[in-house]
């Protein structure tokens, strides 16, 4: 026979597979880089008004990306005013309170954490880069102040990048349900009285370990209108830029004289390879390694420590660390002890690995 007690934690655990299930899904809806579902967005957006008690919009317009939605949006006067406000803002704050009454802050706060506050960031990005790279593209296309932009931008509904929102909310039904199903479908969206604009999601999403975007030959974030954006681990980056860097010399790394893209290129090009080709000279060699240096004009130089594993391979070769220390180390041991957060004269091992 099953206790009570037992019985309890069956259902905990199935409660928190559940909750995994949920959040996976949830995860799924924000990251996703495939083409939307028109038909199913479409009945979100529909249901969406019908929620918020409004008609449904006479036309439903579809855009490329975010930065083909705002020129959608600046050309259509006859689309009637913003409605986001009863859409999104109403129900989403009145959903917020609810569950804030019910848990208590302590309590609210511990679900945001558990639920929509794991998929924060890392959707957040994207928002931002996404806003920036619209606001970059269109203000370079018309010249224009970028305030008008903005605006746009942010009375969009974000749809796919509402998800961790939504996976705190864990909408079932009214008043939420239609939003969540153009989450599920689709990207960013514009409602207003007579039109809805809908845009189409990314086709292609590239990012690091770290959930940074990142790729080093092509765009990290790509839309199927051909707006896209190009980053290294994180750090935002021209398309040209990435292109040059199959082509890399030690040279042209030298004479790049934007720091940031000076030490992307060092990344890419390899701090051993950029050593060996400039042909370097170590500052210092001891028992522990070889201290090289990299000076470069405008930026801190780089500093390495090269440490050869003491602990052979399976095939008998032992393997090169790269150890990169602060520009004021001046021996070799000195770096290997600060990378162990250890003063160079305490800094003894009996056996490295």
């Amino acid at each position: 026979m099953t206790s009570a007690v037992e019985a309890e934690g069956v259902a905990g655990e199935v409660e928190g597979m559940a909750g995994a299930v949920e959040m996976e899904h949830w995860r799924a809806c924000a990251m996703a880089a495939a083409p939307a579902d028109r038909g199913a967005a479409e009945e979100g957006v529909r249901l969406a008004y019908r929620r918020a008690g409004l008609a449904e919009p006479e036309r439903i317009v579809w855009a490329g990306s975010p930065r083909e939605g705002v020129r959608l949006v600046r050309s259509l006067p006859e689309a009637g005013p913003s409605v986001r406000e009863v859409i999104r803002t109403a129900p989403w704050a009145a959903e917020r309170a609810w569950l804030h009454a019910e848990l208590g802050a302590s309590g609210w706060s511990a679900h945001w954490s558990a639920t929509g506050g794991r998929l924060w960031d890392a959707t957040q990005e994207l928002v931002d880069r996404i806003r920036g790279g619209v606001l970059e593209d269109l203000a370079a296309e018309t010249g224009e102040s970028d305030a008008e932009i903005r605006l746009i931008l942010l009375d969009a509904v974000l749809g796919q990048h509402d998800a961790p929102w939504l996976a705190a909310f864990a909408p079932q039904g009214a008043p939420l349900d239609g939003l969540a199903r153009v989450c599920r479908n689709a990207g960013w969206w514009w409602a207003f009285e007579r039109i809805a604009v809908v845009c189409e999601r990314p086709v292609a999403l590239h990012r690091d370990e770290a959930g940074r975007l990142d790729r080093g030959d092509g765009p990290a974030l790509a839309f199927p209108d051909g707006f896209a954006l190009h980053a290294w681990r994180g750090m935002p980056v021209p398309g040209e830029f990435l292109a040059e860097l199959r082509t890399l010399t030690p040279e042209r790394i030298r004479a790049e004289e934007n720091a940031e893209l000076r030490r992307v290129m060092l990344e890419h090009y390899g701090y051993e390879r950029y050593l060996s080709d400039s042909g370097a000279r170590p500052l210092h060699q001891d028992e522990t390694g070889t201290l090289w240096r990299i000076d470069l004009d405008g930026d801190e130089p780089v500093v390495m420590v090269e440490v050869l594993n003491s602990t052979p391979e399976p095939d008998g070769t032992r393997r090169t660390y790269w150890l990169r220390v602060p520009p004021t180390t001046r021996r070799a041991k000195e770096g290997v002890a600060w990378t162990f957060g250890l003063h160079p004269d305490v800094y003894d091992p009996v056996r490295e690995t």
